[in-house]
C-alpha cells in the first residue's frame, strides 16, 4: 500500500494524445470537472471519450480535443441537450458512436471483466443497429436459440471520476444517491484517477456511511486528487447541488468567450472567475429589484400629494 495523492496537473501529465478516456458521473452530476479543466489546460487531443456525457463532453468537444465519442447521451439535465456538444456535432467535429444506456453499461461490464463482448437485448429492433453498422449479433448456443446484440467491451486507457471522499490509498466513497457507474469505469481502465471533495483517513470512510458507499477500491486506482468543489458546476450531493445559474452562463456563452473568461488560468483562477461571475449576477439582480422599487416610489408620491 502506498500514498497515491497527486495534483490534477500531475494526473494530466500521465495522459497523452490518442488515448481512450472514460469520464465518470452522469449528465451534469458529479463530473470530475477539475480534472477536465486540467486536461483542457494541456495540449492533449485526438481523444476517444467514453462517457454518460455532460459538460465534460461539451467542453472537450468545443475545444476540439475529441476524435471519437462513445456515449448514450450528452445532457446538462435541466438543459436537455448539451449546447456545445450539439454545436460540435452539427459541424462534424468528431466521430460519434451512440448506443443505448444499457448497452453502454454492458460494454463497461465486459471491459471490467476483460471479456471481448457481452450479450444484451437492448438495441434489438431499434435504429441503434442501423446507425452503428459495426455492431454484431450472437445466437445463444442453448436450446432457446435467442439472438442478442454483442456489445463490445469499452476498454479504457484511463478513467477520471469524482468521489465525495477518498483516502490516500485510493479508496473512493460516494455519499449521494447514485454511484453513476464510476466503479465500472475504473475497473474497465488500465489506469484510474479519482478526484474527491476531501481526503480523509481510511477509518473515517466507514464511520458515517454504510460500507456499500465505498464504491472505488484502491487496487483499481492509480492516483487520488483532493479537489474541493471539483465537480463544479455539476452537482456533488450531498456536498452541493448543481450551480444552475453558472450552468446557464456556460450554456448561453459562446465557447471562445467562456474559455477566455473561465478557463484561461489554473483552478484557482477558475474559482476567482466564478466568484466574480457570482458577484456580477448578484449586482444585476439587485439592480433589477431596485428599478421596480423606484418606479413604485415615483407612483406613490403623486398619489400621496393628490390625497392630501
Amino acid at each position: 500500500m502506498s500514498d497515491k495523492t497527486m495534483t490534477a496537473d500531475e494526473v494530466v501529465r500521465r495522459l497523452h494524445s490518442g488515448m481512450t478516456l472514460g469520464i465518470g458521473g452522469w449528465g451534469s452530476r458529479r463530473k470530475p470537472m477539475a480534472l477536465v479543466r486540467a486536461l483542457l489546460r494541456s495540449g492533449i487531443t485526438d481523444l476517444t471519450v467514453v462517457s454518460y456525457g455532460g459538460p465534460d463532453v461539451g467542453m472537450l468537444a468545443a475545444a476540439g480535443r475529441i476524435r471519437r465519442l462513445v456515449t448514450a447521451f450528452v445532457t446538462l439535465d435541466s438543459i436537455p441537450l448539451e449546447p456545445h456538444y450539439r454545436a460540435a456535432r452539427e459541424r462534424g467535429a468528431f466521430e460519434l458512436t451512440e448506443v443505448d444506456e444499457a448497452m453502454f453499461m454492458w460494454g463497461l461490464h465486459a471491459a471490467a471483466n476483460r471479456l471481448p463482448f457481452l450479450p444484451v437485448r437492448a438495441g434489438l429492433g431499434s435504429d441503434v443497429m442501423r446507425v452503428n453498422p459495426g455492431l454484431r449479433t450472437v445466437t445463444s448456443p442453448y436450446e432457446d436459440g435467442e439472438t442478442f446484440v454483442a456489445m463490445p467491451a469499452l476498454r479504457l486507457d484511463a478513467a477520471l471520476v469524482h468521489m465525495s471522499r477518498a483516502d490516500r490509498l485510493g479508496n473512493g466513497q460516494y455519499l449521494g444517491p447514485d454511484p453513476y457507474f464510476d466503479d465500472l469505469l475504473c475497473e474497465a481502465a488500465d489506469t484510474a484517477y479519482v478526484s474527491c471533495e476531501r481526503i480523509v483517513d481510511t477509518a473515517e470512510l466507514t464511520k458515517a456511511a454504510a460500507p456499500q458507499t465505498l464504491l472505488v477500491k484502491r487496487h483499481r486506482v492509480t492516483g487520488v486528487v483532493e479537489a474541493p468543489n471539483g465537480a463544479h458546476f455539476t452537482s456533488c450531493a450531498p456536498d452541493y447541488g448543481r450551480d444552475e445559474a453558472f450552468q446557464k452562463t456556460y450554456a448561453t456563452t459562446p465557447w471562445p468567450e467562456f474559455a477566455a473568461r473561465f478557463l484561461a488560468g489554473d483552478e484557482q483562477a477558475y474559482r476567482s472567475a466564478v466568484e466574480d461571475e457570482l458577484a456580477y449576477r448578484s449586482a444585476v439582480e439587485d439592480e433589477r429589484a431596485y428599478r421596480p422599487a423606484v418606479e413604485d416610489e415615483r407612483a406613490y408620491r403623486p398619489a400621496v400629494e393628490e390625497g392630501t
